[in-house]
């Protein structure tokens, strides 16, 4: 027979968000991995906040709840806010019972902004990192380096001259502080001009024949046996910044004997190749023979592991295009360099997660006391 379709509302609830989770959902071994590397944080965190005063937002919590807007593309931390007021995989995932009361937006970003200079990121970062070596997912050998342009969250009309008077808008203004400017034909560079918005972005380009935007560069080394992010680096855009944040991290790289670097036609330098060898780190870089000679040579070229490199080097564009679609990098919700550079490695982290979880499918994750 027919059901009534009549709502009796229940006045107590017996089934709490633990047991609303299916237990092969996978979201599990991501907050298991996620609590772990918490726990190596607590001393961390006992330096950031007081001893007294009223609490705040458990830092738990707060990157748990970030991590969930990273994984699920959520644009706003006030629409994460509303998900966590609904959503009972949110609350689950967060460690929210279900008569807990939801942060404001302000709230919760006004207590973010207290792990920014904590370096929060770089040591959540390290931790999940610590677990993939400890899985036995991680190459020592072989490497692969890349940077990629990253908009900023500033517009056009923004980059304005730096000796140009910036009085506000006369009053009476029908246009407001939106007035309409016309800057085609001007001739504009980043050592005239700067953004008022966000003075750390800089006016670059992703390739000949495209346009200019204001924009950060995100650099990453991974390694090539599963691609997972070693290393993250943020800097301005200016020209050598792929070369400069690729030596930086090659310093850092694991082991005691030699090994290699991979990377496209942009790193084909002098310089840089010199400086990698003198580091005892072979260079395979793709061949920029156009109209010039490479510094890459047959001495390196007709070794079988160049020509692997060049094909697990690739792999390093997956992780700019996941961090970018799903982990909200196409354009930078954040403004300057300190800022920007947090949410790219806490990206990179929640990227690593989800890598980790994909290649451990089918074995049990170690359980978090």
């Amino acid at each position: 027979m027919r059901g009534e379709d009549e709502q009796q509302l229940g006045v107590f609830s017996y089934v709490s968000p633990e047991q609303r989770v299916p237990q092969d959902h996978p979201l599990r071994p991501i907050r298991n991995m996620a609590d772990i590397a918490l726990r190596e944080l607590q001393r961390r965190f006992n330096k950031v906040y007081a001893k007294t005063g009223r609490p705040s937002i458990a830092p738990e919590k707060l990157l748990r709840a970030l991590l969930l807007q990273v994984l699920y593309s959520v644009r706003s931390e006030r629409m994460l806010m509303e998900q966590l007021d609904y959503n009972l995989l949110f609350r689950w995932f967060v460690g929210l019972n279900m008569d807990d009361a939801i942060w404001d937006a302000t709230v919760f970003t006004k207590n973010r902004q207290r792990l920014l200079s904590g370096e929060v990121a770089n040591a959540f970062f390290s931790a999940v990192l610590k677990q993939a070596r400890q899985r036995n997912l991680l190459s020592d050998e072989h490497f692969t380096v890349d940077g990629t342009l990253l908009e900023a969250w500033a517009g056009q009309k923004s980059f304005r001259r730096v000796d140009e008077n910036r009085e506000p808008p006369a009053a009476g203004n029908s246009e407001g502080s939106n007035a309409t400017v016309n800057f085609h034909g001007e001739k504009r560079t980043n050592k005239t001009h700067c953004s008022t918005t966000d003075p750390d972005a800089m006016l670059a380009r992703k390739s000949r024949g495209t346009g200019a935007v204001l924009a950060y560069r995100g650099h990453l080394l991974t390694e090539n046996r599963n691609g997972l992010v070693i290393s993250t680096l943020t800097t301005r855009a200016y020209g050598s910044a792929e070369r400069d944040a690729a030596l930086l991290m090659a310093e850092s790289l694991p082991g005691m004997h030699r090994v290699t670097l991979g990377a496209d036609k942009g790193y084909d330098a002098r310089d840089f190749a010199a400086e990698l060898r003198h580091m005892e780190i072979t260079p395979h870089i793709a061949q920029n023979d156009c109209n010039r000679r490479s510094t890459v040579d047959e001495r390196t070229t007709r070794h079988a592991g160049y020509r692997i490199s060049q094909k697990k080097r690739k792999r390093i564009e997956e992780v700019f295009g996941w961090m970018k679609s799903i982990g909200l990098l196409r354009k930078l919700r954040h403004r300057g360099l300190e800022r920007v550079g947090w949410m790219f490695t806490f990206t990179a982290a929640a990227y690593n997660l989800v890598r980790i979880r994909n290649l451990m499918r089918g074995t049990p994750p170690p359980q978090c006391a």
